[in-house]
């Protein structure tokens, strides 16, 4: 495993103890706490035996909605039952910030298409965003292929590779899949890229910084890096990545999400048997990364599963699954979902300000989108798993949920 930074000094005799633990605590309490309260209301709700709504991810297109206000695009496809087993894309529009929404809507130039041999080709694990140089709504996801019986095939390379679409709000109208230009081969090293289920974001001059999570023709554990791409409208296209980090075992580290707060980027990091984070200057040299942690030391208890940040102008947040919730009864202890407040400092999370956005209902969320929607509001979308007609005996009945975060102060980075 690499070697993580421990950001308190060893300080000895006893009396410097005394005023490092000091200065410490002085860095904590140094943390303005940002009030926020939660409304988790119903986007969508639906049974089937076939399948199941997941991934849902949603972002906001500013001025495209009633009155002057933003229109939010709702990415999500359909689980299939096989393990990672997807279908093409469909989206959820609400142009009157969430109080209606349309239903699933397939986009035909995002359905599945096919190899000569019948091998299916798909694109998963999407986050959508906006680019506000270009006026474009971009969706990045992992393009994956499947057999007959909905395995994934990887034996060939960019067998599973980073593709996106543009959504164009003039024109109402989506480009069909294509592959980020000028990915390097590198001896291999990118065999297979993933940006999935990540958060990416767009710099000043529009240039997208778009985590990764990478492994060469050999398998084994993967590792992290963050692209920065050029996007002009329609294509999007490799120009540098930065450093690459990995952990022995557990699959190495995965979706990675990104976030940017005063003036340092951050980015949280998932593994099988835990969650880390680390930080960088620049977006792309980062510095080692450490296990995520609450104040008081306590380890997290997130793992095996993504975890995605919200940003505002007063504070930083990290939603997440964990263990210690009355929830060994779910799957990787996915439910409920929460939210908490980061010491950006100390990198761990402030346990005292942590809320439920989406309670346990006896299956698994875990699987969701975050982000800013207006100046008050942030939106955390999931779904709840379950493939079936019947609901569960706990309450969950295929309920699509989006959990206001109503922030007690506007968020400035938000126009």
């Amino acid at each position: 495993m690499k070697k993580m930074i421990n950001p308190r000094r060893i300080c000895r005799p006893l009396p410097v103890l005394a005023l490092c633990l000091f200065l410490n605590f002085s860095l904590v309490e140094r943390t303005e706490r940002l009030p926020f309260r939660v409304q988790t209301e119903v986007a969508h709700q639906a049974l089937n035996p076939t399948f199941a709504w997941f991934h849902p991810r949603a972002a906001a297109i500013p001025g495209y909605g009633e009155d002057g206000k933003p229109a939010v695009m709702m990415t999500l496809q359909k689980h299939l039952k096989v393990s990672d087993f997807y279908s093409g894309l469909y989206y959820m529009r609400t142009n009157d910030l969430g109080k209606t929404w349309t239903d699933p809507i397939e986009v035909p130039e995002l359905a599945w298409t096919y190899e000569p041999d019948g091998t299916t080709v798909s694109v998963a694990d999407v986050t959508p965003g906006w680019h506000e140089k270009t006026g474009k709504l971009l969706g990045i996801g992992i393009k994956v292929r499947y057999d007959k019986a909905g395995k994934q095939l990887v034996n060939e390379p960019r067998a599973r590779d980073a593709h996106y679409t543009v959504f164009d709000p003039v024109e109402n109208s989506w480009t069909p899949w294509r592959a980020i230009a000028g990915i390097p081969e590198e001896n291999g090293k990118f065999f297979s890229v993933n940006p999935g289920c990540t958060q990416w974001l767009v710099k000043p001059n529009g240039n997208i910084l778009l985590p990764i999570y990478f492994r060469g023709p050999g398998g084994g554990d993967y590792s992290v890096t963050v692209l920065e791409c050029s996007f002009d409208g329609l294509t999007l296209s490799y120009l540098q990545h930065g450093t690459e980090m990995t952990v022995e075992g557990g699959r190495g580290l995965v979706e990675p999400s990104l976030a940017f707060y005063d003036d340092t980027y951050y980015l949280t990091l998932r593994n099988d048997k835990a969650a880390y984070v680390t930080t960088s200057r620049d977006g792309l040299n980062w510095e080692e990364f450490r296990p995520w942690k609450f104040d008081n030391g306590e380890v997290l208890g997130s793992y095996n599963t993504q975890a995605h940040w919200l940003v505002h102008s007063d504070g930083l947040f990290l939603s997440y699954t964990r263990k210690g919730a009355d929830n060994d009864h779910i799957m990787r202890n996915r439910a409920p979902l929460f939210l908490a407040q980061v010491n950006p400092e100390e990198l761990h999370v402030i346990r005292a300000t942590e809320q439920i956005l989406m309670s346990e209902r006896g299956v698994m969320l875990g699987n969701f989108g975050a982000s800013s929607i207006t100046k008050d509001e942030s939106w955390v979308t999931d779904a709840e798993f379950m493939i079936g007609d019947e609901p569960h005996p706990r309450g969950a009945n295929g309920t699509l949920w989006n959990a206001r975060i109503i922030w007690g102060k506007e968020n400035k980075l938000v126009f």
